[in-house]
Formats: C-alpha cells, structure tokens, sequence
C-alpha cells in the first residue's frame, strides 16, 4: 500500500486548506482512514478518522467543528478540508490506513498500519 499526501502549504489563520492522500495497492479503498498530524517537538497526534464509504467519522476534539475528512472510493483519495485555521495546526500532516477494520474510526496512531510521506501545512496569525 502506497499513500501520497498532497496540499500542504502555508495558510492564515482563519484561513482554509484541503489536503489529499492518494493510495494506490492493494484494497486500500476498502479500510479505515485517518489523519495524524506531528508539529515540531511534538508527539505524533490523532487528527481525524472515517471509516469505509465514509459511514463513520471522528475528530480530536482540537479540530472539532473546523475539520472535515471524507473519501472518495472512486478515486481511492482521502481528503481533509481544514477550515478556520489556527497558528497551533501548523503540523506535519500524515494520512494512514488501518487494515483491521473497516468500520471503526480509530483514533490512536498505533491502531494504523500504513503511512504517507507527510505534506507540511503552517498557518500564520
């Protein structure tokens, strides 16, 4: 399984960016999602999850409300609208695949089994 983020970039706060994984491999399509995100000195933390065909959704409570993650099975794409941003979601954003379920929402970084690259978003005041 091969994951691509896409979308990063620098953003203002109260500012939107969309960010997209691409997976390819496998059924990749066919498992739960999700989003984790490392700023620097950090730990790596739960961002949001979705299950298969998007049945189910979940969110860390730091991004509830101003976060969305949906998929695309078509084009085997996972995507997260980040809207009114804020300066502390400047991160290291990491989308990943849990290959033991398709309709839970995990939200621990050990529950997944694949990662991507990782695509830098950073967001100004």
């Amino acid at each position: 399984v091969h994951l691509v983020e896409s979308g990063g970039g620098l953003g203002q706060a109260g500012g939107s960016l969309r960010l997209s994984c691409a997976a390819s491999g496998g059924t990749s399509s066919s498992y739960s999602m999700g989003w984790c995100r490392q700023a620097r000195g950090k730990e790596l933390e739960f961002v949001a999850a979705i299950s298969w065909v998007g049945r189910y959704t979940d969110y860390a409570d730091s991004v509830k409300g101003r976060f969305t993650i949906s998929r695309d099975e078509a084009k085997n794409t996972l995507y997260l609208q980040m809207n009114n941003l804020k300066p502390e979601d400047t991160a290291v954003y990491y989308c990943a695949i849990d290959k033991d379920t398709r309709w839970n929402t995990p939200t621990t970084k050990l529950a997944y089994d694949y990662w991507g690259q990782g695509t830098q978003v950073t967001v100004s005041s």
